[in-house]
């Protein structure tokens, strides 16, 4: 087997497919030459190189002979071998393995790799070109199976190029017919139309006034009429009657705008040149930056809001540290104090911690320290309540130089309200004022902006951005007609439970 594997390329491959027969050689020559390893270390004696090399060459002619002799077999005789039996090889060494090798796989590998040069190369080997071929003229028996379909139209084309044979109605005003029939015009008789008179008596019976009708003066209650209805005398007399709610005087007050300069806003306004889906490049831009800053804005305003929620936990926690501290200082003199009082100085004569055991304080140093202590929560009250005050009027004076200015603000501007002209971008721009209808904040409106790589070219690829009857809500909220309310998406409904029913309890023996 080791010569099999030095054996060159082009000698496996060829010989015109003999290589089976050249393998079966090399594994009998292998056993020639293990049978004179062996009689040479049996015998002892050298054996000359020449001596064993004629020896070997006389094997192999042998076993070449043999190996072309034809075997002879009956036809009645059957397959001529015992069965065979199991044959575990050894196992034992490197050379047991080298030796029990199975090529099986590797002689199925040649087998079929001759194959493949008989039928005319290798075909890993060969070109795409060689193996594949592209139609391009496609199946010259399809038109003649599906020509019918093929040459239909599209129902579209059909219904636009199809001509009716009676001529469209004309738009135009057409001349009354100007034949007659020897008679004057205005001398013929019309007998296909109603008089003044007739249409007018027509009416008077439509309104109920019939010639014959008898008018009754001195009655006194229609018959037709629907006849009173009892009065229901209330038997709980003493129960305070149902007051009715009243309408809210605002009711008959006209709306004011949201807005915080209290212009009046159109029910529904004319989008600019950059809410077009194909809208020019400047108007684009100029909207784009826009939208831009205000979002920017509206970052740098909430970074802001944060870093002042933080310096206010930093200040409330470097309040209460300090709280802590004048405590500690407070208690500290205290007992300094105490230990004056009782003849000797802690801590200051010497830098050793005094190892003296706490005492019970008297009822005395008790009252001392309670009255303290109470002394401190009514300074530390009083000086709470006191910036209080003065926090409420300052916010007082705030809120009523405020509300001046937005009343004559709203004043001044609701006479110019009808005769300004302004911009759509200037009223979707305006901030709203402070204080707004109802308890809940005017929602944020859409953002109904189209991203530079999401633009289209035509309507049929045109995603929408925003929505309709959200927009006419907001106007609406906008202009206090409606207050804001808060939505609601789910209700909480009743926990249901299931038990099982006694019914199988009640039976009968």
């Amino acid at each position: 087997m080791g010569q099999l594997s030095k054996l060159p390329d082009s000698e496996v491959v060829g010989r015109n497919g003999n290589f089976l027969l050249r393998l079966q050689e090399e594994v009998e020559l292998g056993y020639v030459r293990k049978e004179v390893e062996m009689m040479r270390s049996e015998c002892g004696h050298f054996v000359s190189g020449q001596g064993l090399t004629g020896e070997i060459r006389r094997k192999e002619v042998d076993v070449r002979g043999f190996a072309d002799m034809p075997v002879l077999q009956s036809k009645t005789a059957g397959a001529g071998d015992a069965p065979k039996q199991f044959n575990q090889p050894s196992r034992k060494g490197k050379k047991a393995w080298r030796k029990n090798v199975d090529v099986t796989e590797v002689q199925e590998g040649l087998e079929e790799l001759n194959k493949e040069i008989i039928r005319g190369g290798v075909i890993k080997e060969k070109a795409s070109e060689d193996l594949f071929t592209l139609d391009t003229t496609g199946d010259s028996q399809l038109p003649k199976k599906f020509n019918k379909h093929i040459k239909k139209g599209l129902k579209a084309d059909e219904i636009i190029n199809a001509r009716s044979a009676i001529p469209a109605v004309s738009m135009r005003k057409r001349p009354g017919d100007k034949t007659t029939n020897g008679l004057i015009p205005a001398k013929r008789q019309k007998t296909n139309w109603v008089s003044h008179k007739e249409l007018a008596r027509l009416k008077r019976v439509a309104d109920g006034e019939h010639e014959n009708t008898i008018q009754i003066k001195d009655a006194t209650y229609d018959l037709w009429d629907m006849p009173e209805a009892p009065k229901e005398t209330n038997i709980d007399d003493f129960l305070e009657e149902e007051v009715k709610a009243k309408v809210p005087s605002s009711m008959k007050q006209e709306p004011l705008s949201l807005l915080k300069s209290g212009k009046q806003v159109p029910a529904v306004q004319k989008p600019s040149g950059g809410y077009s889906y194909n809208p020019m490049f400047t108007d684009y831009e100029e909207r784009l930056a826009h939208e831009s800053e205000k979002a920017l804005e509206a970052e740098r305003k909430r970074l802001e809001e944060e870093e002042a929620e933080r310096l206010k936990q930093e200040a409330a926690a470097r309040s209460a540290a300090e709280a802590e501290a004048a405590e500690a200082r407070a208690s500290l003199s205290e007992w300094e104090e105490d230990s004056e009082w009782e003849g000797f100085q802690s801590g200051a004569e010497d830098d050793k911690v005094s190892a003296k055991r706490p005492q019970r304080k008297t009822q005395a140093q008790r009252n001392r320290i309670k009255r303290r202590k109470e002394e401190e929560r009514l300074a530390k009250h009083k000086a709470a309540i006191k910036a209080q005050r003065r926090q409420e009027h300052r916010i007082k004076e705030i809120a009523e130089e405020v509300d001046e200015n937005d009343r004559n603000k709203a004043l001044a501007l609701a006479e110019a309200a009808n005769d300004s002209d302004d911009s759509v971008s200037e009223l979707r721009d305006e901030k709203l004022r402070r204080k707004q209808l109802g308890k809940y904040k005017l929602p944020e409106r859409d953002l109904e902006l189209v991203l530079p790589d999401e633009l289209q070219e035509s309507l049929r690829l045109l995603k929408p951005e925003g929505n309709l009857l959200r927009d006419r809500y907001r106007s609406m909220l906008v202009r206090g007609k409606v207050e804001s309310r808060r939505h609601i998406p789910f209700k909480k409904q009743a926990k249901r439970k299931y038990t099982e029913k006694w019914t199988y309890k009640d039976f009968m023996i």
